[in-house]
């Protein structure tokens, strides 16, 4: 059952900031709050270190056995679920036209390989991103700071969709395109994390999704 393929690169084009807990009994309990039957060990061994003080209130990337910070492929797959719950209320969007897009991507989009390495540009390192978030409560409004691993514009990452249905290659590229609108990972909704795309269809030239 082999489908479409397609391989994809997203470069960043604002930074993107990582979303797993540093800490790992939250991860634990963030994971098994998602997906009850599947605490993945493997997961919570790709936390990096962190200094204690740090671990409860930032976010990161996980590392690659090689220490190289990266996604994960479900990481993608959400992204696709997102982009295609805004577009379905755009009119004339392809994303409208799927009916239960959340069980279709979950069963026929994959992404590989599990670990998607980030590839800094040259001189680029990983930062620190210190926000405050604002909450309003019983007891008036209250502030925290929040702090996240970020990957610095121009980090790319590269991957391999595959499609059992033939049907998905237009709306495929409607939530790639619209990453440079939404973004990926931590604080999106400021902008963070936002990217452009390029896709080559197997056996075809790429395309800059634009």
């Amino acid at each position: 059952m082999k489908g479409l393929r397609y391989e994809v690169e997203i470069a960043v084009t604002e930074e993107i900031l990582g979303t797993a807990s540093a800490h790992p009994d939250l991860y634990r309990e963030f994971i098994a709050s998602k997906r009850p039957e599947n605490v993945d060990e493997a997961e919570l061994d790709a936390l990096p270190d962190v200094d204690e003080e740090l671990r409860q209130s930032t976010t990161v990337f996980p590392r690659t056995p090689d220490g190289i910070p990266c996604l994960w492929d479900y990481q993608i797959k959400g992204f696709f679920k997102d982009a295609c719950g805004c577009l379905r209320r755009v009119k004339d969007s392809e994303s409208i036209k799927r009916k239960a897009y959340k069980k279709e991507i979950d069963g026929t989009v994959f992404v590989s390989p599990r670990q998607i390495p980030a590839i800094l540009p040259d001189a680029g390192e990983i930062g620190l991103c210190i926000r405050p978030l604002r909450a309003a409560t019983a007891q008036g409004e209250r502030i925290a700071l929040a702090r996240s691993e970020s990957l610095p514009v121009g980090t790319r990452f590269q991957f391999t969709v595959q499609l059992l249905l033939g049907d998905l290659e237009g709306v495929l590229f409607e939530w790639l395109t619209y990453g440079q609108l939404r973004g990926l990972g931590q604080w999106r909704n400021s902008g963070k994390g936002r990217f452009s795309c390029t896709v080559t269809p197997e056996g075809k030239e790429s395309i800059l999704l634009a």
